[in-house]
């Protein structure tokens, strides 16, 4: 029997919705506000859940403290109070929308030396009342 575990975290970044191969116009009436020339920012709230059965020695799917130092050191470093357009090169021409987001992540924590097997979904809140999620 598999029980899911999730932790969540907080982290800050900006970014700019840009095509470069689109009109200023094209942009703005496609992307609005998030178009705008110096970018904008969001404090994310990151949700990682991961799932396996309980260790019946020590009652847990994962021991948190390996989970938070994976998320730390595979995500947070990267992302947190960074551009997402201009200091992530793994978002290099890609729109950082948080579905776009919420599956980077998920890439970034599904390979191996990450949560390869036990990663269940990745849940990415811009605000409370936006998120995006992607479930293996």
């Amino acid at each position: 029997m598999n029980v899911s575990v999730t932790r969540k975290v907080r982290f800050c970044a900006g970014h700019r919705y840009w095509r470069v191969d689109w009109t200023p116009e094209q942009n703005r009436e496609v992307f609005g506000a998030c178009a705008n020339e110096n970018g904008h920012g969001h404090n994310y709230t990151l949700e990682v859940t991961v799932s396996g059965p309980v260790d019946p020695q020590t009652g847990m799917v994962i021991n948190l403290g390996d989970l938070d130092r994976l998320i730390h050191q595979l995500v947070i470093d990267r992302i947190d109070h960074r551009n997402l357009n201009l200091d992530v090169p793994e978002m290099a021409g890609r729109i950082p929308t948080t579905e776009v987001l919420a599956d980077f992540i998920w890439n970034i924590l599904a390979r191996p030396g990450g949560l390869t097997r036990q990663l269940e979904e990745v849940r990415v809140y811009e605000a409370d009342d936006l998120w995006a999620s992607r479930r293996g």
